[in-house]
């Protein structure tokens, strides 16, 4: 599926006028401040400031490059309003406010999962909890690459088949939202990075999400590809965009074969069909080259 196909099925048109190429935001006693991004519930930003600048975002310490250039998100339920704070070599601190369009989200009903997934036996909740742990520990590395700075491309091809952020409801039962997007195609269909990155986290066989494989691209953003048949990518090797990472599959709590791809910002659970439309390359965008400082550290 192209990406267009993706962005009008997801409705996109009506966000594309909060698509801005540099967002300038300056006040008096401080630099500009330049964002990249949509403000909006799912959004991934990409930021710009001052060399040895600090920048907090809602009361949370981001990762700051040498060349000021800084990355967050908004997850699925970000406040109508956020405050991102400054503070500059000389101790100069700088508030910032936010206006972050809010979204509304259907209902999506699923039958057919195995009811174990929907009302997990006692017996089972331990290795529930270690495998939290696994994934926890594998999006919260941060690390200094820029490997989000490519851009994001579809891992395969195919029809849309679950959406970001959507209230599900499993064989009757409701459940969590949905964080991904989901990607009908026949098991064994391969699966590409969308992205340049380092594998973290490589599984056979999760609870909730089988097959399992999560791709560190940079400062906290990371890509899961989850019910997988097979995992091709080992832990700590290198991808780079368009290398054979995995196959499609129907492991965990599925109905059938397909890819479930996420987007995360350490925690926070991005909408990936809004950062293909925002960050197909951004390079150029920001003005870093292959010889930027940040480009060459890890």
């Amino acid at each position: 599926m192209a990406r267009n196909e993706v962005c009008d099925y997801m409705g996109w048109g009506l966000y594309r006028y909060l698509i801005i190429g540099i967002i300038w935001l300056i006040s008096s006693g401080a630099a500009a401040l330049e964002l990249t991004g949509v403000l909006t519930q799912g959004g991934l930003l990409i930021g710009r400031v001052a060399p040895d600048t600090e920048v907090e975002l809602m009361q949370r310490s981001v990762r700051v490059g040498k060349d000021g250039l800084f990355v967050f998100g908004l997850g699925r339920d970000t406040p109508p309003s956020i405050e991102l704070v400054t503070r500059n070599s000389h101790g100069e601190t700088e508030s910032h406010r936010l206006a972050v369009t809010q979204r509304e989200y259907n209902e999506q009903r699923v039958n057919g999962v195995p009811q174990k997934t929907v009302t997990p036996p006692p017996e089972v909740l331990e290795r529930i909890r270690r495998e939290a742990v696994l994934v926890k520990n594998a999006r919260g590395d941060d690390s200094r690459s820029l490997d989000f700075l490519s851009g994001f491309a579809m891992p395969l091809e195919g029809p849309i088949t679950g959406v970001y952020g959507s209230r599900r409801v499993y064989n009757g039962k409701p459940g969590r939202p949905h964080f991904g997007l989901d990607i009908a195609a026949p098991t064994g269909t391969e699966v590409y990075a969308p992205a340049p990155g380092v594998v973290k986290l490589v599984h056979d066989d999760m609870f909730y999400s089988g097959g399992t494989l999560i791709v560190d691209h940079g400062h906290g953003v990371s890509s899961s590809f989850i019910h997988l048949s097979e995992v091709i990518a080992e832990p700590g090797q290198r991808v780079e965009a368009g290398d054979l990472i995995a196959r499609v599959g129907s492991t965990g709590r599925a109905t059938g074969p397909h890819l479930d791809w996420r987007i995360n910002w350490f925690d926070v659970r991005l909408d990936p069909a809004l950062v293909l439309e925002s960050f197909p390359s951004v390079t150029g965008a920001l003005g870093l080259s292959a010889n930027s400082p940040d480009l060459k550290s890890r």
